[in-house]
């Protein structure tokens, strides 16, 4: 697995950078939008952090100007059905500590700047990911955070809706958790359904 590249800059086309090595091999690199702004001209010393992305019938080496661009590249992988090329087109849009204090605030219209990312996915995005952000401290000088054991949007509002119905939030919590949990993309009348649904058969 390649994790860094030194060298020098070769060819540009489009998002790929093509970076020579002193051994004489060229490695294609796509790059972030403000990174393939920043490099030099032909010829010029280029380094850069490396994730290498094996497919079937390829393989693409994703380049980053620091450590931190190249972390949150791979926590946005870590999100279902996310793949590289949004991932890409997230840390191109925002800095990493942008990024994160968009997800720990779970500002999920923010995260719609983004190419490629609508609300739900967006909210998928949050979902998955603010408690890794919070956990790595990347959130900085933004809205504060929310508690650690807090839950907003569609959660809150679903839990409210139950209550509301007479449930107590000790016995729903854990079922609504475990119904967001399988599927992010509902929203706060499907999960309340649900949630309901789930009561009945254990009653």
């Amino acid at each position: 697995m390649i994790s860094y590249i030194h060298g020098s800059l070769l060819d540009v086309r489009g998002d790929l950078c093509t970076v020579l090595t002193a051994g004489g091999v060229g490695y294609g690199l796509r790059l972030p939008g403000p990174a393939l702004e920043r490099l030099p001209a032909k010829g010029g010393e280029v380094a850069f952090y490396v994730h290498t992305q094996v497919r079937e019938d390829a393989i693409d080496l994703y380049g980053f100007e620091s450590r931190q661009e190249q972390e949150a590249f791979l926590l946005l992988l870590s999100v279902s059905k996310l793949g590289p090329r949004t991932a890409l087109a997230a840390v191109s849009t925002f800095e990493p500590s942008a990024l994160a204090d968009l997800i720990v605030r779970q500002d999920h219209i923010g995260l719609t700047r983004v190419p490629g990312i609508g609300q739900k996915t967006a909210k998928r995005i949050i979902w998955e990911l603010k408690d890794s952000f919070e956990a790595e401290g990347w959130s900085e000088g933004a809205a504060p955070a929310a508690p650690k054991d807090s839950e907003g949007g569609v959660f809150a509002d679903s839990l409210a809706g139950l209550i509301n119905l007479g449930y107590s939030e000790a016995e729903v919590r854990p079922v609504l958790k475990q119904i967001l949990q399988e599927d992010p993309e509902l929203m706060p009348q499907e999960a309340l359904r649900l949630v309901l649904r789930e009561m009945s058969r254990h009653r």
